[in-house]
C-alpha cells in the first residue's frame, strides 16, 4: 500500500510521550511506508527523540485532556488539546487515522463532532478483536464508548460487528451473539431481549443467541454484542485474570531448587505456547466503529508494546478501508430511504 500517515496523541494516557514516542519509533522501523505525526508539547517529546526522523513530524498542542475531566467539560475546553489536534489531523486529511490513550468519553465525543458518524449509525462503538482459546478471533463491542445502550443501538452494533468480522476474518456468515446472564429467552434485561427478537427475525444476520461471560474466549461466536458498561467491565476482568495467570507461570520458574526452576521453566514454556496469544498487550487498541474515519483508543496504562499494538490496529484498519467497507455494506443493509429512520425500523 502507498504511504500511511497516523496522528498520535502523544500526551495521552498514564505515561504520555515516555510510552508513545518509543512506540512510534518502533512502528516506523517495522513499516517503511509509515509516517507519524506526534501531537503534543515539543519540549516534552524531544527528550525521547535521539535524532530527527525523516518520517516523523511534531505538531504542537497547548493542553492535555485528562482522564479526570468530564467529557462534556473536556469537549467544551478542547481547543488546542493534543487529543483534538490529533483528530483534526484526520479531519484535515493530513492523517488517515488517529490513536489516543486519553479520556474515552472525550475521544468519543470529539471524534463524532469532528469526523461524523456513518449514516444510519446512532453512536459509534468501541470494538476490538479478541483472541480465543482455539486461536481464532471474536469481535466484541461495545467496550466502553456507550455505557447505556438501547435495543436499537445493540442491533446496529451487531450489524457493524458482523460486517467487520466478515471483512477482517473473511467469514461469509459471522455468528453473532448477545452477552447475557443466561441462554434462555426469558433471561436478561428488556433491551437485550428486544434486540434478540429483532436479530432473530433478520435473515441477513446469523444470530446464534445469547452467550454467557464464561464463554467469552471459547470461540463459540464471531461477534459478541453488549453495552459499553458491561463490555468494559468484562474485558478488563478477563484481561486482569489473564495477566495474573501468565505472571503466575513466571513465578513458578523462580523456585528454590534446581528441580523447581526446571519444572517452572517447562510449565512456563508450555503455558506460553498454549495461552501466550491471549496476552492483553498483544491486542491493545479498540476502534471507534461507526465513524467515517479511523480513530483507535489505546488503554491508558499501555506500555510501549501495547501502544505499538494500537498503532498496528490503526494500520490494519487503514489497509482494509474499514470505514468505507462498513458504510458500503451498511447502505445495503439499511437502504438510503431508511437511513434516517433506522431507529424506527429497529
Amino acid at each position: 500500500m502507498d504511504n500511511l500517515t497516523i496522528a498520535l496523541d502523544a500526551m495521552s494516557g498514564d505515561f504520555g510521550p515516555r510510552i508513545v514516542v518509543p512506540a512510534a519509533l518502533k512502528a516506523l522501523d517495522h513499516h517503511q511506508n509509515l509516517k507519524i505525526i506526534l501531537v503534543g508539547n515539543t519540549s516534552e517529546i524531544s527528550p525521547f527523540l535521539s535524532e530527527n526522523h525523516p518520517r516523523l513530524t511534531i505538531v504542537e498542542s497547548t493542553s492535555v485532556i485528562t482522564n479526570e475531566m468530564k467529557p462534556s467539560f473536556a469537549i467544551r475546553h478542547s481547543q488546542g488539546s493534543s487529543m483534538r489536534v490529533a483528530i483534526e489531523q484526520v479531519k484535515l486529511k493530513q492523517a488517515q487515522a488517529c490513536v489516543s490513550a486519553g479520556n474515552t468519553g472525550a475521544l468519543m465525543g470529539l471524534s463524532k463532532l469532528l469526523l461524523y458518524s456513518i449514516p444510519g449509525i446512532e453512536r459509534p462503538a468501541l470494538v476490538a478483536t479478541l483472541p480465543t482459546i482455539k486461536k481464532g478471533n471474536t469481535v466484541i463491542l461495545d467496550l466502553g464508548a456507550n455505557a447505556e445502550c438501547n435495543s436499537e443501538m445493540l442491533v446496529q452494533f451487531a450489524i457493524m460487528g458482523s460486517i467487520l468480522a466478515s471483512t477482517m476474518s473473511d467469514i461469509t456468515k459471522p455468528r453473532v451473539a448477545l452477552l447475557n446472564i443466561g441462554k434462555e429467552d426469558i433471561k436478561g434485561l428488556d433491551r437485550i431481549r428486544a434486540a434478540a427478537n429483532i436479530l432473530k427475525a433478520d435473515e441477513r444476520i446469523n444470530f446464534v443467541g445469547y452467550l454467557e461471560g464464561d464463554e467469552l474466549l471459547t470461540g463459540k461466536t464471531d461477534v459478541l454484542v453488549c453495552d459499553g458498561f458491561v463490555g468494559n467491565v468484562t474485558l478488563k476482568t478477563v484481561e486482569g485474570l489473564i495477566k495474573i495467570f501468565l505472571s503466575s507461570t513466571q513465578l513458578m520458574s523462580k523456585g528454590n531448587s534446581i528441580f523447581a526452576k526446571l519444572a517452572g521453566h517447562w510449565v512456563q514454556k508450555k503455558m506460553a505456547n498454549y495461552f501466550g496469544h491471549l496476552n492483553p498487550s498483544h491486542y491493545n487498541g479498540a476502534c471507534l466503529l461507526g465513524l467515517q474515519s479511523i480513530v483507535i483508543k489505546s488503554h491508558g496504562g499501555a506500555n510501549q508494546n501495547s501502544f505499538l499494538a494500537a498503532i498496528e490496529q490503526a494500520i490494519l484498519a487503514i489497509e482494509n478501508n474499514i470505514p468505507e467497507r462498513i458504510a458500503s455494506s451498511l447502505s445495503s443493509v439499511l437502504p438510503k430511504s431508511e437511513n434516517n429512520q433506522c431507529l424506527q425500523k429497529f
